[in-house]
């Protein structure tokens, strides 16, 4: 029978099972559709030291670590819970040491922790098997990531079925059906978003880190219809766009970026031209502010049997807006003409 502690540390260790195995499953399925049929490769359960591991550096998958505040939070987290779920690794051809391919958080907490060794199935893996485990969690679990995330991971994902799509696929799939099923198209099925959602994001993941990290940390400076368009620049050319993003009280808006597009078209602009386009867009954007609005005035007398029973000017106006809605709404739509037989 067994007790207390005892009976803890069993149900820590099937759950710790269960995730397991469903990370590995979610890395093996995200393979099998994306890439290739796995063949059956062994793997092993070690206890490796900290010191060893090493974050993944097979390509960028855009992942951010923890911030201090949330890892400290995670390491009491594990000190109160322990560690329910192994990190998976593969090893470093050459060394004694290892490559991180997911639990890049829990690593760092677990060491913070106060732990030297921490549990890690070891697989062997080629790189896009590694950058698939690497990124099909993260991508399937975590809700928080940023756009410029996941975007970055879409397209170490793309890329990696790009390199081996064609030299794994069987002869019958290419040609019309290859074209149809692209992998664009397999990585929007497999995570259930769209394509234009994978395109939008890889396209935001193209933008220079400063610009990433404004739109990250501070949307409200830059927009995400201001970012989308920016992205279409090259690197170069961005970099124009960092200063106007970092004015104080000043927010990028999409009538200055249309303005600064029409005159320094992308992908390659001068930065000289396109501050000069932003400064035009920037005062034009201030004449029209400067301009006093219109007033519309009616002859009171016209109105006034029916102004009585009107209780105040805020109703009077919301009646007259929703007169000119309704006014608007059936001017645009045609009449039907009563057909008599």
């Amino acid at each position: 029978m067994v007790k207390g502690n005892n009976m803890k540390y069993l149900l820590k260790q099937r759950m710790s099972a269960a995730q397991q195995v469903s990370e590995m499953e979610i890395g093996n399925r995200a393979y099998e559709s994306l890439i290739e049929p796995l063949p059956v490769a062994a793997s092993m359960i070690r206890e490796l030291p900290v010191d060893k591991l090493r974050p993944f550096f097979t390509t960028d998958i855009g992942f951010h670590p923890y911030p201090p505040e949330k890892l400290r939070a995670f390491a009491q987290q594990l000190l109160e819970q322990g560690l329910l779920e192994r990190i998976i690794v593969r090893s470093i051809p050459g060394s004694d040491e290892y490559e991180i391919l997911a639990g890049h958080n829990r690593t760092a907490a677990w060491r913070m922790a106060g732990h030297d060794t921490i549990p890690a199935e070891v697989v062997v893996a080629n790189d896009a098997r590694a950058i698939i485990i690497a990124t099909a969690t993260n991508l399937l679990r975590r809700q928080e990531l940023t756009i410029i995330e996941r975007g970055k991971a879409y397209k170490a994902m793309l890329d990696a079925k790009n390199r081996n799509g064609q030299r794994n696929a069987a002869p019958e799939t290419f040609g019309e059906n290859r074209q149809r099923y692209n992998a664009r198209e397999i990585v929007a099925d497999f995570f259930g978003v769209t394509e234009y959602e994978i395109r939008k994001a890889v396209k935001l993941a193209g933008l220079i880190p400063p610009l990433a990290d404004i739109l990250e940390s501070d949307p409200l400076h830059l927009p995400l219809s201001c970012a989308d368009m920016i992205a279409d620049y090259d690197e170069t050319s961005q970099e124009a766009f960092v200063e106007m993003c970092r004015i104080e009280g000043y927010r990028l808006n999409k009538a200055a970026m249309n303005h600064i597009t029409q005159k320094c078209p992308p992908p390659t602009a001068d930065k000289q031209a396109i501050y000069t386009a932003w400064r035009e867009a920037r005062a034009a954007a201030d004449k029209k502010r400067s301009i006093p609005s219109k007033k519309i005035t009616f002859d009171r007398r016209k109105f006034a049997p029916y102004l009585e029973q009107i209780g105040s000017e805020a109703e009077l106006e919301e009646m007259f807006l929703e007169f000119l809605k309704e006014t608007a709404h059936k001017r645009a739509t045609p009449s039907r003409q009563k057909q008599f037989w």
